[in-house]
């Protein structure tokens, strides 16, 4: 008999899931809150940058239908202000990546998967799911993922105080899309600006439903000078305070910007969230399970872009273990054990990407100083993002960051 899975929330991991599933001979529902063509209309959800290893999740599976059309991002760059002279650089690096990135607005992206999911057999239904709708679909599948990483019934799944550093918003986050912007040269990549005190802002290529473009992202310290979106009440004013704090605090981006305007008048978001992780099983009033996924159980702080990267893998693990599950039950165990397996990727990413909200310790100022004398230190952060845990230990332990350090810096000098 053919296995039924429920998976409530069409976004990258949900979306993902159920169309490999599907591929994999499964009875698969979809419940979304939004048709394709209301997520079309609607505003930007996210910034999206996807890495190579992620992205090669989609391929296995044929859902790369972008790979000829997005830009490419061939490089990261990092950019420190010298704070004690206004408009001059402190650190100034950039290197390319072995594997191109992209990033496909899901505006683009959901709509177009969520009709090859009907294509393929799929059934989505469209409507808001509440505890009364998860009773109705744990009775009658064999297994339901939650894969929604908002709204109430995320709420379920309890806090895990032990693997959640922060218990509020760490930064003010704004994204601004935007057509016209000078390219970087001679390569395309994400440009980061760690301001001391301020915040970060970077910028990188994109795709979205006029085109390529740039996606402008604002992540400011709270209480800062970049925690400033909260009067702001057209797109317009969006755009206009976006470009005060370039040229305010990073001049030589605002020169790539002297004809951006908006991609369109749901091209701009503002917002903040505290970094969370999240138990992985919610119980319903019945005793039935329901099985969190992706960004409804570990949510990070955009600042490493990795919010997409993490639904995709935590997509292709689920997808393995379901299908090696055969025809035993979904327990309550193995929705632990599983977990646990895409948490020990997870876990890295997080701690990683906590750190970057924190001020810098002397050995990362160190680490990024040095990267500007040597390309082969530059290339290995700058690869990192496909692959946080490449980052462990030495982006965390002192010790072995002056070792890598030293070691490239030798080899730099042979």
């Amino acid at each position: 008999m053919t296995r039924k899975i429920a998976i409530v929330g069409a976004g990258q991991s949900g979306l993902q899931t159920g169309i490999g599933l599907l591929k994999a001979g499964y009875e698969v529902t979809i419940l979304s809150n939004r048709t394709g063509d209301q997520i079309r209309a609607g505003k930007v959800m996210s910034s999206q940058c996807m890495f190579d290893q992620a992205l090669q999740t989609e391929r296995d599976l044929g859902l790369n239908f972008w790979e000829h059309d997005c830009p490419p991002v061939e490089g990261i760059g990092l950019t420190v202000p010298n704070p004690e002279k206004p408009g001059e650089k402190l650190i100034d690096w950039s290197a390319q990546l072995d594997n191109k990135a992209q990033s496909v607005d899901q505006r683009v992206k959901m709509p177009v998967w969520m009709d090859e999911f009907e294509r393929l057999g799929g059934e989505l239904k469209l409507c808001d799911v509440g505890i009364a709708e998860l009773e109705d679909l744990t009775a009658a599948n064999d297994l339901v993922l939650l894969a929604a990483g908002k709204g109430e019934i995320v709420r379920m799944f309890e806090r895990d105080e032990q693997r959640s550093r922060f218990d509020k918003p760490q930064r003010a986050l704004a994204l601004t899309y935007v057509h016209g912007m000078t390219p970087k040269e001679p390569y395309s990549r994400v440009a980061f600006n760690l301001i001391p005190g301020v915040g970060e802002y970077f910028v990188f290529p994109a795709l979205t439903l006029s085109g390529p473009c740039e996606i402008m992202v604002f992540e400011g310290i709270p209480g800062g000078p970049m925690d400033c979106w909260g009067d702001i009440t057209t797109p317009q004013e969006h755009l206009q305070r976006s470009l005060e704090i370039i040229r305010t605090y990073a001049p030589w981006e605002a020169e790539r910007c002297h004809n951006v305007e908006l991609t369109d008048e749901g091209g701009v978001l503002a917002g903040r969230f505290p970094p969370t992780v999240r138990k992985p099983v919610a119980t319903l009033p019945s005793g039935r399970k329901v099985f969190g996924m992706a960004d409804a159980l570990v949510v990070n702080d955009p600042i490493t872009g990795q919010g997409s990267n993490n639904g995709a893998k935590c997509s292709r693990i689920y997808l393995n273990e379901i299908i090696a599950r055969g025809d035993q039950p979904f327990t309550e165990e193995w929705m632990q054990q599983t977990f646990e397996t895409y948490w020990s990727y997870a876990s890295q990413v997080v701690e990683w990407t906590n750190s970057m909200l924190l001020p810098p310790p002397p050995h990362i100022l160190e680490l990024l100083g040095a990267a500007q004398q040597s390309p082969s230190l530059a290339s290995r952060i700058a690869n990192g993002f496909d692959n946080p845990p490449d980052y462990m230990p030495w982006w965390l332990d002192e010790a072995a960051c002056r070792d890598l350090i030293n070691s490239h810096m030798q080899q730099g000098a042979a």
